[in-house]
């Protein structure tokens, strides 16, 4: 049994993002894995970075504020690391940057000779508005894949890991009569993103059958 931490980053739980992270999180634990949700914005957390949080070049063991150390036990705690989040101004939004900037902090996440994060998977899961041939010929796609994959990820000794990015999310211009169709049609490119990053021995099969029986919800 693998344990995840799922990182959602949306301001609004009717959000898109919102039903790809309940997406996932039912398909976790219908593989018989364990969940734990980390709404940036639902619990409050604060993206500032303060003297508090601030690394301290000579001090490794510093001991940063109780919120942030409440963070670390739970990256600590997990076998694999979800993040979900928009792509706004083709990054993800500030809350995830700022998550990183505090959390993700020198002693714990990057600064040891042998990485405490190591033998974690991660995927980076991004809704882009955009299309994927937009994003592939301004090199966005790759910015973004090189920002989180390798400057974050791989950076704090995370080898297994992974940013994809579900395109076309922007469904304004989407008649909403057609847009439950385009709405399952997301999730289950988000499913297939999960099916990549699974371990090998999670039951895919199983859990690829129950979530097409799966009922659809339209986002507002």
């Amino acid at each position: 049994m693998r344990h995840t931490l799922l990182v959602l980053a949306h301001p609004r739980s009717d959000s898109l993002t919102a039903q790809v992270a309940d997406r996932l999180r039912s398909r976790v634990k219908e593989a018989d894995g364990t969940v734990d949700l980390l709404d940036l914005y639902a619990e409050g957390f604060d993206p500032r970075l303060t003297p508090v949080d601030e690394p301290d070049w000579e001090d490794r063991e510093k001991r940063y504020s109780p919120e942030v150390h409440a963070h670390m036990d739970r990256i600590a705690a997990a076998d694999d690391i979800l993040v979900v989040f928009p792509v706004w101004w083709f990054a993800p939004p500030a809350v995830v940057k700022g998550w990183i900037d505090r959390v993700w902090n020198y002693g714990f996440a990057y600064g040891r000779s042998k990485p405490r994060l190591g033998g974690k998977r991660m995927l980076w899961l991004g809704l882009a508005g955009g299309t994927d041939a937009e994003y592939a010929r301004t090199g966005l796609a790759a910015a973004l894949d090189l920002q989180l994959r390798v400057g974050v990820s791989e950076f704090c000794g995370i080898e297994k890991s992974a940013v994809r990015l579900l395109y076309g999310t922007e469904l304004s211009g989407v008649p909403r009569a057609t847009r439950p169709a385009r709405v399952g049609e997301l999730l289950k490119d988000a499913d297939a993103a999960l099916d990549a990053h699974l371990p090998p021995e999670h039951p895919r099969d199983t859990v690829r059958a129950r979530s097409e029986t799966r009922t659809s919800r339209v986002a507002p």
